[in-house]
């Protein structure tokens, strides 16, 4: 028992009491430490029983002649004692699970046994040498507004080139989530948001949850933009989900103060279930949550909740009323769990980042902004400098600033181009940065330039 630290046990109450954090903690609290924990006599400490009895009968338990008393069920290694009683206690705890407490613990000690000291040895390993580290709840550099957290997890996995403390504890952190089924409306509102923070006085760190959506496009317009964005994963640390983001981690983990974190295992598949505690984590760690697009049920919802529950601040994007990927956010708004984005400035102020705004220059350097011509002006220029002033791309261009979402068809139509023509110049516009186009060819100008 000896060989192994405090962080080897914590890592390995981690993986017994993942889904049970305040269990874990209440019982290291009792035994001394979490390496108390793991020598073999909790394991036993329920052997024999049928049933696990309530708090709400603990003196009927207690007095059961089947069961043993307050003074002989407890386990006593000059750290004070642990009874049925007081076990049973700390199960009734509220926790973030759907089973009762006790029931978990009841079938959770059993697996405090050594061995899972030796597996936790080998898996702190297997971190090492994939570049990433687990962080203990009793570390330092433990993000403190995570620990503060009810149930915060017992620690987690890190992968980045960057500290603990460098991408934690240096800059306020905010979160943007939402649907998988991003809209062109939600695309363009995510990347304008995300840029307005970048040219903020105090500029944060992007949180989200590395899924396809709205977290992708916080993630990518937050390092395309200059400012240190981190993935919370469902999965092992080594595994990245979904596998067409995984170039976008590898960008994150290899750029400063940026990081990948999760509190599950390696070799821990993306079930679904296991979106919830990462919804938690990603709620713990920042100052607030801005949900850019959301249907009416969906993780995006259960981080906002979270968030509210953290006393953490909740942004929601207004949307179409007809729009089922708004309808989430309009009922944030309606039941006033969340306040209502109405401009960029607008969410900047709110969350406290004021000050003079900045955007890149020509050449790449930050410029504080200034008043000047119209964005669609601005863009005109552009297009008029790139292409020249009689090439059909400017129209393009053009209209596809005045109507988000305009299809080729709809182009045909209002500009009275030919049907290739009209295709071959979103392709060259979008290759060169000035619009997107989602699965049903909607086109949308780049957030820059609106």
């Amino acid at each position: 028992m000896s060989t192994y630290d405090e962080k080897v046990a914590i890592c390995a109450l981690n993986k017994v009491f993942g889904y049970h954090p305040s269990l874990a903690l209440n019982l290291m609290e009792k035994a001394g430490s979490a390496l108390a924990l793991f020598d073999g006599s909790y394991a036993t400490l329920l052997e024999g029983r049928d049933a696990f009895p309530s708090a709400n009968n603990i003196a009927d338990a207690t007095g059961n002649a089947s069961l043993p008393s307050e003074n002989n069920a407890g386990i006593e290694a000059g750290r004070g004692t642990l009874s049925v009683a007081s076990a049973i206690s700390f199960a009734e705890e509220r926790v973030p699970c759907s089973a009762s407490a006790s029931s978990a613990l009841y079938s959770l000690l059993p697996q405090l046994v050594p061995s899972q000291l030796e597996w936790a040895e080998r898996e702190l390993e297997k971190v090492r040498d994939i570049g990433g580290r687990f962080i203990s709840i009793l570390d330092e550099d433990y993000p403190a507004a995570l620990r503060e957290c009810p149930a915060p997890p017992l620690g987690f996995y890190m992968k980045g080139v960057s500290s603990p403390t460098e991408v934690f504890g240096l800059r306020p952190m905010v979160a943007f989530v939402g649907t998988r089924d991003l809209s062109p409306y939600g695309k363009a509102w995510c990347q304008k948001l995300v840029q307005a923070l970048s040219e903020a006085h105090v500029q944060p760190s992007v949180v989200s949850g590395l899924a396809l959506g709205v977290d992708g496009v916080a993630h990518r317009t937050a390092l395309e933009c200059g400012l240190p964005t981190v993935g919370v994963m469902a999965t092992g640390i080594e595994a990245v989900y979904p596998w067409q983001h995984r170039q976008l981690a590898d960008e994150m983990a290899g750029t400063p103060g940026c990081a990948l974190v999760t509190d599950y295992p390696l070799e821990t598949s993306p079930v679904a279930l296991n979106f919830v505690r990462r919804n938690r984590i990603i709620a713990g760690l920042v100052s607030a949550v801005t949900v850019v697009e959301s249907k009416t049920k969906g993780g995006s919802l259960m981080t906002a909740k979270y968030a509210v529950e953290y006393n953490r601040d909740v942004f929601a994007v207004p949307g179409r009323l007809d729009d089922v990927r708004s309808a989430g956010c309009n009922s944030l708004i309606a039941s006033e769990m969340a306040r209502i984005v109405t401009s960029p400035e607008q969410l900047v102020d709110a969350m406290g980042l004021g000050g003079p705004r900045r955007h890149r220059g020509e050449g790449g350097s930050w410029q504080t902004s200034q008043a000047g011509d119209p964005p669609e002006k601005v863009l005109q220029a552009r297009l008029v400098r790139k292409y020249g002033a009689g090439s059909p791309l400017v129209n393009i261009g053009l209209a596809v600033f005045q109507q988000r979402g305009i299809t080729p068809e709809e182009l045909v139509a209002v500009l009275h181009l030919p049907y290739a023509v009209i295709l071959s110049g979103i392709g060259t516009l979008e290759v060169d940065g000035f619009l997107s186009t989602d699965l049903l060819q909607r086109c949308s100008i780049a957030s820059r330039f609106e």
